[in-house]
This record gives C-alpha cells, structure tokens and sequence, in this order.
C-alpha cells in the first residue's frame, strides 16, 4: 500500500509541476505577444505621423512647387515669400515651412505646398529625409522594446542602426 501512495504522491507533483510550466509559458507567450503589439504600434504611429509630411516631400507631380525665400523664424516655424516653379499655382507673400526644415534666412529652398493651406513642405533628398524623421524615432523606440520585451537582440540592433542611420541622414542632409 505504501508504493501506491508514493505512485498517486508522484503522479500529483507531476501533474503540478506541467500545470506550472504550462502557466510559465503562457506568461512568456503573452509578454511577447504584447510586446510584439506594442513595436507594431510604435512603428505604425510613426509611419502614420511620418507619412502626414512626407507624401507632399515625396509625391510633388500633382502639387504646387516653386521656391520659397525665408524671411523670418519663430517659435517652430519660418515664413517666407513663395514663387512657383511650373505653370501652377500663384507667387504667395506669405508661407510657412517647419524651422528644422528651412534654410538659414535669406536662402531660397525648392518646396511644395499643401493644397488650400499656406503651409509650405520641402522636397528633394533633404526634405524625404526629414518628413521620415518621426518614422525613425520609432525605430529607435520599438528597437528598446524588441531587445527588452521580446529578447531578439539581432532584430533590434538591425531597427535601431537603421533608425539611426535615417536620424544622421536627414541631419546631414539639411
């Protein structure tokens, strides 16, 4: 009687010992599924704030372009007078362009403007890079979440490199 005992003792602590490292394991599943949602999120909010600018930077064919003089910055922004390049569009006295995007005052800058604002966005090489900035600092950030949460040490060197390789571009770049 005693070996049956010891069997059904065994067979319990067997039994709790799985149901533990069953539950062990759902948590892992979980924090990296949840992590794994919360890179996805950081990656597409800065898609989504990226793209807000750089659709005018990058797809110019159907915009108003011309070159914008900036006269003055304050705060965040810098205005300037605009001249249209091509056919389209009116010479304006008055736009508006991000300060981390202008040229020092009195240069002239190659922008397009978004339509019915006054809001002036740069184009060419430099002002891709720029609109794509935002993009880049959520590289960086999900790359934190990617290395601590779900442990693929490679992946995020991968994000985080190519985050901060947008990062030095578009700095070189304006």
């Amino acid at each position: 009687m005693p070996r049956s005992s010891t069997r059904t003792s065994s067979v319990r602590r067997s039994r709790t010992r799985r149901v533990g490292e069953s539950a062990y394991g759902a948590l892992l599943l979980a924090r990296i599924g949840v992590m794994g949602l919360l890179a996805l999120l950081l990656l597409v909010a800065g898609v989504w704030t990226s793209w807000h600018t750089a659709q005018y930077a990058m797809l110019v064919k159907a915009r108003e372009r011309g070159m914008m003089t900036v006269s003055a910055c304050e705060a965040e922004r810098c205005t300037g007078s605009y001249v249209p390049t091509g056919g389209d569009g009116r010479p304006r006295t008055k736009v508006t362009i991000a300060q981390a995007a202008a040229p020092d005052k009195g240069e002239r800058v190659e922008v397009t403007v978004e339509p019915g604002t006054a809001r002036a966005v740069r184009t060419g090489t430099a002002g891709i890079l720029h609109a794509w900035v935002p993009f880049a600092g959520a590289l960086l950030l999900a790359a934190l979440v990617v290395a601590g949460g779900m442990r693929l040490r490679r992946t995020a060197w991968v994000m985080g490199l190519l985050g901060a390789v947008l990062l030095g571009a578009a700095f070189a770049a304006m």
